[in-house]
């Protein structure tokens, strides 16, 4: 669901994983035409180095 998120509304992307100032930058570069592949590569490309890091969090809190 992130995913659609990210290509349809790559500024909401940032919003749901937490970074909401990287957000509106996202939006301010959105906002024009040229900016939109740009933000949306920008935001799948965050959203996967969300689920890296909530996965190596996982790993390390079942580790100790």
């Amino acid at each position: 669901m992130r995913l659609l998120i990210a290509f349809l509304f790559p500024w909401l992307t940032f919003f749901l994983i937490g970074r909401p100032f990287t957000g509106l930058l996202c939006l301010l570069l959105q906002c024009t035409l040229l900016g939109w592949i740009p933000a949306t590569i920008w935001a799948v490309y965050a959203l996967s180095q969300y689920k890296t890091d909530r996965k190596i969090a996982r790993a390390m809190a079942h580790r100790y």
